[in-house]
């Protein structure tokens, strides 16, 4: 009989084998990709540059890319007072807020019920009916949409919520429901096992999960809600309710001469919302790249 005797291996094996991997890496640039990136990027900083410096110049100096003589802060002090900015200010902040606020709680549950139905026919066509009106362009339904708005006495901040949580459920739908079918059904399967009800699976467990998907529609609701004109010119019929896109209209008729005040507005009305989406825009990208997987 013969014996087969296993060699132990060295130290020197031993050493190797324990050593970490380094791997090298690819510190070669695309320079032509970086130069179209840069071009493109001119198309933002050039009008971003030209808003800051005509807002701190006086009238005659306008309409030149040349630093102002001198800096005319009282510009966004005079501009304030032109669209009464504070109230005006406070009425988008009411309702961007109260619209992030109802559609987190509603369209998310909308996006549940269709991912986890969509075996079913009726909740599969929802789900293509509500993505094809993403494709139906606004003007074809603006008249029709401020006609029923005053017949129900909507014509309001309320009436104007309620429109931008319906008109954005197809986009929300959209990136919410192929997250939701990412999450394990087992998960919901041990819940109701224990007791729980669907509100409750949905309100302890698949809503905490969608953390990245929330973010994401909480930060594009705000940034439509805020910027937007043509929704309030339509839907509003109160002059104390404006937002300050209406409020910043009458720049484009009795003091039109005077851009220097009319673009200190405007960068006070972006100020607000640009600082929310810096600190937030690592949610948007991740949570659309998330809601893309299916």
């Amino acid at each position: 009989m013969t014996t087969a005797t296993l060699a132990s291996p060295s130290k020197s094996d031993a050493s190797a084998k324990a050593a970490p991997v380094k791997y090298r890496k690819d510190r070669n640039i695309n320079w032509w990709l970086t130069a179209a990136v840069a071009v493109l990027s001119l198309t933002i900083l050039v009008p971003l540059y030209f808003t800051i410096v005509t807002a701190l110049k006086t009238p005659a100096e306008a309409g030149t890319f040349a630093l102002p003589s001198s800096w005319q802060w009282g510009n966004f002090a005079d501009a304030s007072a032109k669209v009464n900015y504070p109230k005006a200010a406070l009425n988008s902040a009411i309702i961007t807020v109260v619209a992030v606020v109802l559609t987190l709680l509603t369209n998310t549950f909308v996006a549940y019920a269709v991912a986890r139905n969509m075996d079913k026919r009726f909740f599969r066509f929802l789900y293509y009916f509500f993505i094809a009106a993403m494709f139906v362009p606004f003007p074809v339904v603006m008249l029709p949409i401020a006609k029923q708005m005053g017949s129900l006495h909507l014509d309001n901040q309320l009436g104007l919520i309620i429109l931008y949580t319906v008109l954005g459920l197809g986009t929300n739908l959209f990136i919410a429901t192929g997250f939701i079918r990412s999450i394990p059904v087992s998960l919901e399967e041990a819940a109701r096992i224990d007791g729980a009800s669907t509100w409750r699976i949905f309100w302890t467990i698949i809503f905490p999960l969608m953390s990245p998907i929330n973010a994401t529609i909480a930060i594009l609701t705000a940034l439509w809600a805020w910027n937007d004109f043509l929704l309030p010119l339509i839907v509003l019929t109160d002059q104390s309710n404006q937002t300050i896109p209406l409020a910043q209209y009458v720049f484009s008729s009795q003091f039109a001469t005077n851009y220097p005040m009319a673009f200190s507005s405007y960068l006070m009305a972006m100020a607000p919302i640009l600082v929310v989406y810096i600190f937030a825009q690592k949610w948007v990208v991740g949570g659309v790249m998330r809601g893309a997987v299916k």
